[in-house]
């Protein structure tokens, strides 16, 4: 709630507070956004190699509140934002000063800090609640991803609207004070709930296991691979069960790795790595194509708490004698994607699972797929959507002036609902398919690849977003993306992003057909259909109730 509650209405109080333009502003929000889901890494690691889950995310929340606190009393005293100005063009405008600006951002980037710690852990200790090695718990754990999502967005959907609208009607001291508050509170529910959780001893830096993995690969380069695995080096595998932890057979792919194995005498763990460590290596890097090809749907994200939301403010807001908030269209996308998620968990999953024998119904990379075509849906809505309001801006004399358009804000409905949709299949996808496919001592990191790519997408977004303004305006005298938006061309811009995703999407499918899924969890699936087709044999009803929805 309190990462939602800023960042959708961001781009509102730099342009109506701040007073910076179209482009500045969006760019501002597109990089603290970035570098909020970036610093993740930096949790992953601490997590893993030192302090845990537990108290990093501790520690983190502890720097997230700080930040919160900063912002609000920021916002809160006048001298330090813009002096007020009611002109259309932003150019006549007093702009912040540069202490207003350094104080804001200071505000906004410890609480980026702070969610480094907070976002790739609190999920992952959720998820460690859940026992592998039962075959009970593991079925639960199927659906957690797609609950804890729904609980994220149910928070969301009260950013959007109720605190949305306390931010544009009652002021933004209160607007920031409510999740403050909010965020005090979960930290409390938390540490409440301390005596109960269980938890996961760090196992060091996965980074220095990698590094080890490659350099001792690239210093043996010239020893060959024996053709038998078992002459590699590894350790017993009662020694990894006592951990609770899976031994992975050696594998065929990116059979150079293989060499870190290969015993010559030495046991310096720069010269030597376990047929496990190679492997898990192996899997964080098989991953990286799947993380570059959601790289541009992060854009897409990107663009609704910013130049979506910039569209909504040139509509007419009235409802009868309301005024809906720009930024609360947001909240459709939280609507979409909360009944979407209800759909797919209750009723797709069930119903494909009697087709695919696949207990999720499809496989992670057949969902993320699903939400990448959806995207490119959702930007030739947008595009088709923006002709009509500049066509409408055009016919009452508006292009010039930059008044309001006669169309009710509602116009831009589909849009948000789409992405919503969207959000259902990729975003849920796209946390359980890098956490599952992580290897067991490496959960943390492999959380963190889908918030980097939030993160560089979201500076992807800044960079296409100034490139095409500055390209735009350059050749051809007025550029696509203006201050006044009724003389722009967001449809081009929109039309743009479209292509860019359906390129994306042929980068997706070749990816996907080359990508080979984690041995351990493989075969734990298999258990799972196993157990299911057991249960439905000795007892329909009791298998008609374990049903893994």
């Amino acid at each position: 709630m309190a990462y939602f509650g800023i960042s959708s209405n961001l781009v509102l109080y730099l342009t109506n507070k701040l007073h910076q333009g179209t482009v500045a502003s969006a760019n501002n929000v597109t990089n603290w956004v970035g570098t909020v889901w970036l610093t993740p890494i930096l949790g992953a690691y601490v997590a893993d190699a030192h302090l845990g889950r537990y108290w990093t995310f501790l520690i983190a929340s502890a720097i997230y509140l700080s930040g919160m606190c900063l912002l609000t009393v920021t916002v809160s005293i006048p001298a330090l934002r813009a002096p007020p100005c009611h002109e259309v063009n932003l150019a006549d405008c007093k702009h912040a000063s540069r202490l207003q600006l350094a104080v804001f951002y200071t505000a906004l980037y410890i609480l980026a800090i702070g969610t480094g710690g907070t976002k790739p852990n609190i999920s992952t200790i959720g998820a460690d609640q859940f026992d592998d090695f039962e075959p009970k718990e593991k079925t639960q754990k199927l659906s957690f991803f797609n609950w804890w999502t729904f609980s994220i967005f149910f928070g969301t959907l009260f950013a959007n609207t109720f605190l949305v609208y306390i931010q544009d009607n009652v002021g933004w001291s209160l607007g920031y004070g409510l999740p403050t508050c909010g965020l005090a509170i979960s930290i409390l529910i938390f540490l409440a709930g301390t005596p109960f959780y269980r938890h996961r001893v760090p196992t060091g830096s996965p980074f220095t296991r990698m590094s080890r993995v490659i350099v001792a690969a690239i210093r043996k380069s010239r020893i060959p691979v024996p053709n038998d695995p078992k002459e590699l080096y590894e350790l017993d595998a009662e020694e990894y069960a006592q951990n609770g932890k899976y031994r992975i057979d050696a594998t065929p792919s990116l059979r150079f790795l293989n060499k870190a194995a290969v015993k010559t005498g030495s046991n310096d763990p720069w010269m030597l790595s376990s047929v496990t460590q190679v492997e898990e290596t192996k899997q964080m890097i098989r991953m990286l194509p799947v993380l570059i090809a959601t790289i541009v749907p992060s854009t897409m994200v990107a663009q609704v708490n910013t130049l979506f939301v910039k569209q909504g403010t040139t509509l007419n807001r009235a409802l009868n004698s309301f005024q809906i908030p720009p930024a609360s269209l947001t909240a459709f996308v939280t609507l979409s994607m909360l009944i979407s998620v209800v759909i797919y968990d209750r009723i797709f999953v069930r119903i494909m699972s009697k087709w695919t024998k696949n207990p999720r119904g499809i496989t992670l990379l057949q969902r993320m797929g699903m939400g990448f075509v959806f995207h490119i849906l959702v930007m030739v809505t947008a595009s088709l959507t923006e002709m009509r309001r500049l066509s409408v801006a055009k016919d009452h004399g508006l292009v010039e002036n930059g008044g309001r358009v006669p169309l009710s804000i509602l116009t831009l409905l589909p849009q948000f609902v789409l992405m919503g949709i969207a959000d259902a299949f990729l975003a849920v996808a796209q946390i359980e398919f890098f956490y599952d496919q992580a290897p067991e001592s490496m959960k943390s990191l492999g959380t963190s690849y889908s918030t980097t790519s939030l993160g560089i997408g979201n500076f992807f977004s800044s960079f296409l977003l100034s490139t095409v303004s500055d390209i735009t305006e350059r050749k051809y005298h007025k550029g696509w993306i203006l201050n006044n938006l009724n003389d722009s061309h967001l449809d081009y811009y929109y039309a743009f992003f479209a292509v860019l995703n359906l390129v994306n999407l042929v980068f997706f499918v070749v990816v996907c057909r080359f990508y080979v899924y984690r041995a351990e969890v493989s075969d734990s699936m298999e258990v799972l259909k196993k157990k299911q087709e057991m249960l439905s044999l000795t007892n329909p009803n009791q298998g008609r109730n374990n049903e893994i929805s």
